[in-house]
C-alpha cells in the first residue's frame, strides 16, 4: 500500500468527517491505479508449483488466454481466460467467485458469470470420474451466458494443461490486463442473477 503524510483522525468510521474523506478519497483513487500490478503479482506467484499437473497454474492461465486469443476472443475475454484460476491457491473451493468479484467492476455480466461458474462448466470433462454429475452446468442452460461458458471451458480452459503447447508470454497479455483495470469501474449489482 502507498503511504501518505496526511492521516485521517477517525478511529471508527462513524467518527469520520468530510476532512477525513478529503484525505482518504484521493489516496484510494491512487491505490486503485495499482490493482493491475497486484493481480499480475498474484498470477506470477502461481509459477513453479504444478503439483501433479503437467503445467503450473501460471502456465495454465497463459495457455488458456492464448487459446482464447487465437480463437478470436475479444480482449476482455482473453484477460478473463488469463486470470480465471488466479484464486486457485487462495480460495481453491471458490476460485471462480474470487476472480469474478475482483474483475466484476470492469467486465461484462456475461464474463462475470462465466468466471464465477467456470468450475461447474469445466466439471463436464471430469466430474463423472469423481462421482459427481458432469451435467451440472445444464442448470444454467437458459442463461444468456451459458454458451460463452461452454466455449470458455470446452475450447480453452480444459485444453490448457499441455506441456508441449507454447503460449504467448505474460508480456504479451500484460497491456491487456492494464487496459481492463484502467476502465472506469461500474457496478451492476442488480443486473446479475445468481
Amino acid at each position: 500500500m502507498l503511504d501518505t503524510p496526511k492521516k485521517v483522525k477517525f478511529r471508527r468510521l462513524i467518527e469520520s468527517t468530510k476532512e477525513d474523506h478529503d484525505i482518504l478519497q484521493p489516496y484510494l483513487a491512487e491505490e486503485n491505479k495499482h490493482i493491475a500490478d497486484h493481480v499480475l503479482g498474484l498470477l506470477k506467484g502461481q509459477a513453479g508449483n504444478p503439483g501433479p499437473l503437467l503445467v503450473d497454474m501460471y502456465e495454465h492461465g497463459l495457455q488458456c488466454a492464448t487459446h482464447a486469443e487465437r480463437d478470436g476472443a475479444d480482449e476482455e475475454t482473453i484477460v478473463c481466460a488469463l486470470l480465471h484460476d488466479l484464486g486457485h491457491f487462495i480460495a481453491p473451493h471458490a476460485h471462480g467467485a474470487f476472480i469474478a468479484e475482483i474483475l466484476k467492476p470492469y467486465i461484462s455480466s456475461v464474463n462475470y458469470n462465466v468466471l464465477r461458474n467456470h468450475t461447474a462448466f469445466q466439471g463436464h470433462y471430469f466430474f463423472h470420474h469423481i462421482g459427481m454429475d458432469r451435467n451440472l452446468r445444464d442448470k444454467w442452460k437458459d442463461e444468456a451466458w451459458y454458451d460463452a461458458a461452454v466455449t470458455f471451458t470446452g475450447k480453452w480452459d480444459q485444453a490448457a494443461f499441455d506441456p508441449d503447447f507454447t503460449p504467448e508470454p505474460l508480456e504479451h497479455f500484460e497491456p491487456m490486463v492494464r487496459r481492463i483495470f484502467a476502465r472506469q469501474p461500474f457496478l451492476y449489482e442488480n443486473a446479475i442473477k445468481d
